[in-house]
């Protein structure tokens, strides 16, 4: 009897997948591809208790929530040129916020919309997908790759024209881009960058309803500085707004290579680190009521069922965690992303969430699968088909994210000599290890009893046998992430 059960639901397993692939063969799923620069998992639906982002929630009830995905490289253009190629950095060349285009290193690379647009979809971008300087290349193109878009829009709103009032915490650095930087701004949404951008992709989706499209929105918000109309910073008093509470000997037992050292933001008063927090929870929130307008249009041109929805963002963001600011650590707060998955083939499992581990090289080949297309041989990542399927399901055991700290200092003035980090991470443990041998140093966290990695138990002696699995678990993946790819 227990055998005949089980023929019988693996035959339905069977039919449903096959099921899945006969309707996206019957008509074509179209993709609305959405970032938020910056963006770290301070958001509702992952358990924030302050801050509000009602339509990011929205999408986390109508396909699946990943509670553990993960960034290539926590900096902007290195973690964008990885997802849309489906390389790791090491393959596109591109380990730094300054390095060229991935076209010079691999020019005949295919990237994720070059692959619908030879489909014969549609494809179109808005805003920042690929990397450029915010907000110093706002309105203009960047390192955008001609190659993949059919139609691109650079949309420039107030925050940019008047950036000359910005407040910053460091009125000598080069861009208001890396360092602390706000303004609570008059007006409406609708002239701000963001919102300009948002009524851009939903005329995008108007005009282009009736064929198959990908179309991909880039918000530049939250990335510094942190611009929103008033009423955001108005959703969040001060006094509500709470530091981060970390034992006194945090930084003790981390390597030298691990912290940043950033002056300025070291030494912050109290009141004005919760500026700053309340700052980027406004422009969290703002952004968020710019993606609920594009929802509605996409339910209002009855596309919802016939579109996949995917929101991500580059990589995490410190806010005072370990006393660091912003990004380019491989702590959990840098490494760590939200993602959103959506899909209309997948309805019975929405409102779900996966604890397996997945990195953002994924979304190349998962978004292939769900639209029936063929990808290219050279991808790197692992469908998530099989999670929103079941959410239950792992399609990896780790997941790797590398950096190189030459991408912290400024060249001209080096504060320390650059290495590089690479660090893994499984379900339970994070294993970092500084240099090619660890000779910098290393961290090994344990999530299940310290999730926010205040003991580094890499020299523990009870721990021996962990840190020796890490390693070797963390030196396949980087073999694997070095090989140069099948192009």
């Amino acid at each position: 009897m227990r055998r005949t059960v089980l023929v019988l639901v693996l035959l339905l397993i069977s039919w449903a997948a096959t099921q899945e692939v006969a309707s996206a063969q019957e008509k074509k799923l179209n993709v609305l591809f959405i970032a938020s620069d910056d963006l770290n998992n301070d958001l509702g639906t992952y358990g924030h208790p302050l801050v509000k982002s009602p339509n990011i929630d929205r999408l986390a009830r109508q396909g699946i929530q990943f509670d553990q995905a993960y960034t290539s490289y926590p900096a902007c253009n290195p973690s964008r040129a990885s997802l849309m190629t489906g390389l790791y950095s090491d393959q596109t060349g591109v380990r730094a916020n300054n390095s060229p285009s991935f076209r010079e290193t691999i020019p005949s690379v295919r990237t994720l919309p070059q692959m619908f647009r030879d489909s014969g979809y549609f494809v179109a971008r808005v805003g920042k997908i690929y990397h450029y300087g915010v907000p110093t290349q706002i309105g203009e193109a960047g390192l955008d790759d001609p190659a993949s878009w059919d139609e691109t829009v650079n949309p420039r709103g107030r925050d940019k024209d008047e950036e000359d009032q910005i407040y910053t915490i460091d009125p000598d650095a080069r861009s208001l881009g890396g360092t602390l930087s706000w303004m609570a701004q008059e007006g409406a949404d609708e002239e701000q960058t963001d919102g300009i951008g948002a009524t851009a992709a939903i005329k995008l989706i108007e005009d282009h309803k009736d064929e198959p499209f990908f179309i991909a929105l880039g918000f530049y918000r939250p990335h510094t500085p942190y611009v929103a109309p008033r009423k955001y910073f108005e959703m969040y008093p001060l006094h509500q707004v709470r530091l981060p509470v970390e034992p006194l000997d945090d930084l003790v037992d981390l390597p030298y290579a691990a912290w940043v050292d950033r002056p300025h933001q070291l030494y912050l008063s109290e009141e004005k680190k919760r500026q700053a927090i309340q700052a980027y929870y406004a422009s969290i929130s703002f952004m968020d009521a710019q993606l609920g307008r594009v929802l509605d249009a996409l339910e209002r041109n009855g596309l919802g069922d016939d579109t996949v929805v995917v929101i991500w963002s580059d990589h995490g963001y410190h806010m005072g965690e370990h006393k660091l600011w912003q990004k380019t650590t491989l702590f959990e707060n840098s490494a760590r992303v939200p993602l959103f998955i959506s899909s209309p083939r997948h309805r019975r499992t929405a409102g779900l969430r996966s604890k397996s581990v997945a990195e953002l090289v994924d979304l190349y080949p998962t978004l292939a699968e769900l639209c029936g297309l063929q990808p290219p041989r050279h991808l790197m990542g692992k469908s998530l088909v099989p999670i929103l399927r079941d959410p239950t399901a792992a399609v990896r055991e780790t997941a790797l994210t590398t950096f190189d700290t030459l991408d912290r200092v400024h060249r001209d003035k080096p504060r320390r000599p650059p290495t590089v980090g690479d660090s893994i991470r499984t379900e339970r443990w994070r294993y970092t290890q500084w240099g090619s041998e660890g000779q910098f140093g290393a961290e090994l966290y344990d999530h299940w009893n310290d999730p926010k990695e205040f003991d580094n138990l890499a020299l523990a002696p009870s721990e021996r046998g962990t840190v020796a699995r890490m390693r070797e678990l963390l030196e396949k993946h980087v073999a694997r992430a070095t090989r140069p790819p099948e192009l």
